[in-house]
């Protein structure tokens, strides 16, 4: 062995087979010495190469040598072990892309993959490895994708924009398990995150296939929605009216250092006039109308989606049934109307608490 392999190896072969048991010397008699085992030249056959992996100490295909004897290379043929070799550079498999997220993985227990920023995160929840793999896996948020793509989601921006975000980083610890069932989940104050469908649907139908340069969100929440926009966005802005909830949402997003999405505290319902027009405005809560100043600061051609309540219906819960509304602007004083599916959201409130 030469170079970097006989550092880490500098026996050979033959150091390595045990020395078989002797019977104890008796007084007077000398014992065999070591230092003629292995005394076989590198330029024998069989020494010199690494065996193949999982190859047996003592194994006989393999020379061995003897401990009282130096070492003789048997009549046979030597054995052609092959040297063990690095894979090259080429031969490994690319990030699967998804959005924006081209940085590189890291490896995982049990052989999971997930985006870097994931596993820098020093605030995630802790979560326990699920059987082989963490609740951190990419291969779990692809399942997810793959569910909403059957179910009817077709646009792959959304898609890959979903499997790029870690939701598991956006909820309780205690909720890890649920991370990425299409389940809305509560995140305090009355709140929940919504169903990853209804977020998929809403985008979708907020982008349309268009590129979108300013996006607004009205009710931040935990954050994760505005994850979700950054990567199909050039800008993001958001707004939450709950200050426990903002304070929330930046420490969630700061460790994933998305630098195109900004936060505001305030109230949502009078929108942002200093970052109009928008190219779409998403809402995630349900009031009786869509604000005037919300219709107001969308760009024309822009899409705005919202839950609308509808007066004098009611759910089963009792409260005003709510239905999935895409507004377009088609002209300075011109707006159509499209009702869709039937959702359920948290009310759309005014002011700040």
């Amino acid at each position: 062995m030469t170079g970097e392999r006989t550092k880490r190896f500098p026996l050979g072969l033959a150091d390595l087979v045990r020395e078989p048991r002797r019977r104890d010397a008796r007084p007077g008699e000398a014992r065999p010495s070591l230092a003629n085992a292995g005394n076989s030249s590198p330029s024998k056959p069989g020494v010199g190469t690494l065996a193949k992996p999982g190859a047996k100490v003592g194994n006989p295909a393999v020379a061995k040598s003897s401990v009282s004897t130096p070492f003789k290379a048997p009549p046979a043929k030597p054995v052609n072990a092959k040297p063990v070799s690095a894979k090259p550079a080429g031969s490994i498999k690319p990030a699967h892309p998804a959005g924006n997220a081209a940085a590189p993985r890291a490896a995982m227990p049990g052989g999971v993959s997930v985006p870097r920023a994931a596993v820098a995160v020093t605030g995630a929840p802790a979560v326990a490895l699920n059987g082989a793999h963490a609740l951190t896996s990419e291969r779990i948020r692809e399942r997810m994708v793959e569910r909403l793509r059957a179910n009817g989601i077709a646009d792959a921006r959304v898609l890959q924009a979903l499997a790029a975000v870690p939701r598991h980083m956006f909820i309780d610890p205690g909720l890890a398990t649920q991370a990425y069932e299409d389940a809305a989940l509560p995140i305090g104050h009355h709140q929940t995150i919504s169903k990853p469908s209804v977020v998929a649907r809403m985008l979708e139908l907020a982008g349309a296939g268009r590129v979108l340069e300013r996006v607004l969100e009205i009710g931040t929440g935990c954050g994760y929605q505005a994850a979700v926009l950054s990567q199909i966005a050039r800008d993001v802005y958001s707004i939450e009216r709950i200050k426990p909830l903002y304070e929330r949402a930046k420490t969630n997003l700061r460790p994933l250092r998305i630098p195109n999405i900004r936060l505001h505290y305030g109230d949502g319902r009078l929108g942002l006039p200093s970052a109009a027009p928008f190219d779409a405005i998403v809402i995630a809560a349900a009031g009786f109308d869509v604000p005037q100043a919300l219709l107001e600061q969308l760009a024309i051609g822009g899409r705005l989606v919202a839950p609308v309540a509808v007066s004098g219906t009611q759910s089963a819960a009792g409260e005003a049934t709510q239905v999935l509304t895409l507004v377009e602007r088609t002209g300075p004083a011109q707006w159509r109307e499209s009702r869709l599916d039937r959702v359920f959201f948290v009310p759309l409130k005014s002011g700040v608490i």
